[in-house]
């Protein structure tokens, strides 16, 4: 027996695992617009499942991309 999913704000499916996430749950997780998300699945430049002709994003990857783009801040040498 399946355990119960709980459905989370975004997801596509209550009834798919709520780490998959469809585009406009994407852009709010990330804090960009539909748009961008939809270039990157365009791209390749971050990881998607097809469910058919549907685009669903997993948070882990979501989690991934971020990270790979953080840039550590330096500190000001003094004089």
């Amino acid at each position: 027996m399946r355990s119960p999913v709980a459905p989370v704000a975004g997801a596509a499916r209550p009834d798919l695992p709520a780490r998959y996430l469809d585009v406009p749950g994407a852009a709010r997780y990330l804090g960009c617009g539909e748009r961008m998300v939809r270039r990157l699945v365009h791209e390749r430049r971050i990881a998607f499942v097809k469910v058919g002709r549907h685009v669903r994003l997993d948070t882990v990857d979501l989690d991934s991309f971020l990270a790979a783009g953080r840039v550590e801040p330096t500190r000001a040498e003094v004089a």
